[in-house]
């Protein structure tokens, strides 16, 4: 089993065309093993959230390599790219992207059915998850009955229940308090030591940084500086 799971190498994004055309990734070097726990931190318009989205398949890019545990994921079709990230990532939207008309658990258990699992199955799994993250009396209500922090822990839940081995979040803790921000870290952390999976957050909340393993900053479309975090 490679022990890299993400390997960025002068990743170039822009957006536009000729005179509009604007370069928001400037060779972005970037590697991420399994059971490691990444922050991508620096200030808005950074960078942070299109390189993960090139992580995550989302985006192509325009020149350099990104592999994903071995697969660069821009020779793919769009269909062998939804098969693999299904199977292989867990993504964390800013906005949550829950499906109003389903419940909770429903939601959660979207991965599962889509890689084959029973529905019954798939919503036994979806509970115990909910319950891990201390929504266990929340898996027959809807999305729009929660607040946005337990919307925000519905869709993290949703993101790990496949088991995928690279979990990539944006800013996971945003509508959390700190208690809930804890909780929802605390189980990230357990998944990526116990699971030896991999995770990506981008934030702007300092109170979690104690949960990375280093601490990556990235300003202006590059990487501008990478801490090692041996407290947590």
């Amino acid at each position: 089993m490679d022990d890299i799971a993400v390997k960025c190498e002068k990743i170039h994004k822009s957006f536009g065309e000729g005179a509009l055309r604007f370069e928001v990734l400037h060779g972005v070097n970037l590697e991420v093993k399994r059971g490691e726990l990444l922050m991508l931190v620096g200030p808005s318009g950074s960078g942070k959230t299109t390189l993960i989205s090139i992580i995550a398949g989302i985006l192509g890019y325009d020149a350099g390599e990104c592999t994903i545990f071995g697969h660069n994921l821009n020779t793919l079709s769009d269909a062998e790219k939804t098969i693999f990230r299904g199977k292989n990532l867990g993504y964390v939207f800013q906005a949550f992207n829950l499906i109003p008309m389903l419940s909770n658990a429903e939601n959660v258990s979207i991965p599962l059915l889509l890689n084959g699992v029973e529905r019954h199955e798939a919503l036994r799994q979806a509970k115990e998850r909910l319950e891990q993250f201390g929504l266990g009396d929340k898996t027959t209500t809807y999305p729009k009955e929660l607040s946005g922090g337990q919307q925000q822990r519905v869709a993290i839940a949703r993101a790990v229940i496949h088991n995928p081995d690279l979990i990539v979040c944006d800013e996971p803790t945003s509508a959390l308090d700190h208690e809930n921000g804890t909780l929802v870290l605390k189980h990230l952390r357990e998944i990526v030591t116990k699971e030896n999976r991999a995770l990506i957050v981008v934030t702007h909340d300092s109170r979690i940084f104690e949960f990375a393993d280093r601490i990556v900053h990235m300003e202006d479309g590059v990487i501008t500086e990478t801490k090692e975090n041996h407290n947590h």
